[in-house]
């Protein structure tokens, strides 16, 4: 049954782009690119215009669940539909593994030893394997867990963004200690994390299947989640520069703001908003993920194994393990921005061929779209580059492991391409 309406679809972009990130990216790139940060955000989000656009088109010609998978396997084939299929899965494992590191960082407000390795370690092994074992036996009680964090996440935001603003209106500036004019690689490294930031629209183009008119609303859910996301970064940004001394070592830039702007009590609210919507963000992540390996495997495009399911519970319990696994070593071996940098680009190379796939689509089913971008071609050349230009930042290890996914993905599809499987029903 198709039961997502057109503001049902927007609020569901807006939810999976604005996850936990914010709460710790103020900072960061402040302090890569120091008082030019605030003009970045609003810069990176016209950019993420752009790719959006584009999705907003090719999607525009889909009623099927799917998403960038689904957009590149039909337009450029199956090969390269597996590739962005394990893309897809990388992204997924890692921007939970940066976002459980924000935990540990905001843990530090009420223990301050919670960044040490040995607690670290054990915080960490605490929030994958409580959420692994609900999601384990049974998805009635993560989906519980699940629905109670979607507010949690904005509060904060909205509260840090509205009384900084006032904050600042009553003459409260701060004399900023920021960085001198940054290069080129400062701001490409700032962009990458920006696009982890603005991306994620894409996971909720995956359940267009429940949609009432997926062709008609995706565009207007697009640009309405671009609008209130951009609004809503660059008032944040402004204020961190604008109010914190030191904004670029802020360990916590939103409780350091809410500190000045509403006391003690204020840090505390807002880092309780971070601790929850951290947890709710990996909650969503450990229920949706492994049912994303769970559908390619059963569909043949996966290893089989990822279709297992458990005879008793009726769980991916090995799509959930799996995840569960190798999102925790990420998370124990890289930082919030290691892993921020490597979901960001890896993110990066499908929007690059989902923009491809736009003047590829005009050619193979002219008509298709329900939306038409106006100079489409010429917006898809663009969205492309910008992917490219800003892949060019990535650093060694994330070039390493991106070469390493896509060599297993070539694997995958050596040994399915001539196969078929079916499967038994999740829940």
């Amino acid at each position: 049954m198709r039961a997502i309406g057109r503001w049902s679809l927007a609020a569901l972009v807006v939810n999976s782009v604005i996850g936990s990130g914010i709460f710790g990216l103020p900072s960061d790139v402040a302090r890569l690119i120091g008082g030019a940060s605030a003009w970045a955000v609003l810069l990176a989000g016209v950019a993420a215009g752009v790719i959006m656009a584009c999705f907003a088109e090719v999607a525009s010609q889909f009623s099927q669940a799917g998403g960038p998978y689904l957009y590149v396997r039909a337009a450029f084939g199956r090969l390269l539909g597996i590739e962005m299929g394990w893309m897809l899965w990388l992204v997924r494992l890692a921007a939970p593994a940066a976002t459980a590191n924000l935990f540990v960082i905001y843990c530090g407000e009420f223990w301050p030893q919670a960044k040490e390795p040995l607690p670290r370690f054990l915080i960490l092994t605490f929030l994958y394997g409580l959420l692994t074992l609900i999601n384990y036996r049974g998805v009635r009680g993560s989906t519980r867990v699940s629905n109670v964090f979607t507010v949690a996440k904005l509060v904060p935001l909205f509260l840090v963004a509205i009384a900084g603003a006032f904050y600042m209106a009553a003459g409260h500036r701060a004399s900023p200690i920021l960085p001198a004019a940054a290069g080129v690689s400062a701001w490409l490294k700032a962009g990458l994390l920006l696009v982890f930031a603005y991306g994620g629209f894409e996971t909720a183009l995956t359940p267009l299947g429940e949609a009432k008119n997926p062709q008609r609303d995706v565009a207007f859910a697009l640009f309405t989640s671009l609008i209130t996301c951009t609004v809503l970064y660059t008032a944040i940004q402004w204020v961190v520069i604008g109010i914190l001394p030191d904004s670029a070592h802020s360990e916590r830039p939103l409780a350091d703001v809410a500190r000045l702007a509403l006391g003690p009590g204020g840090a505390a609210f807002v880092s309780v908003g971070a601790l929850v919507s951290v947890y709710g963000y990996l909650s969503a992540n450990l229920l949706g993920v492994p049912r994303i390996t769970f559908a390619l495997a059963e569909n043949g495009d996966f290893p089989s194994i990822f279709a297992a399911i458990h005879p008793r519970f009726r769980t991916p319990y090995v799509s959930i393990l799996a995840f569960a696994v190798l999102s925790w070593l990420l998370a124990l071996f890289g930082s919030f921005t290691w892993n921020a940098t490597l979901s960001a680009v890896a993110r990066l190379l499908y929007y690059g061929l989902v923009c491809a796939a736009l003047p590829t689509f005009r050619r193979k089913q002219p008509g298709a779209a329900m939306f038409r971008l106006p100079a489409g071609t010429f917006f898809a050349v663009l969205g492309a580059g910008i992917c490219m230009v800003l892949v060019a930042g990535v650093n060694l290890s994330g070039s390493l492991i991106l070469l390493a996914t896509a060599l297993v993905a070539l694997v995958n599809w050596l040994l399915v391409r001539k196969k078929r499987t079916g499967g038994p029903a999740v829940t």
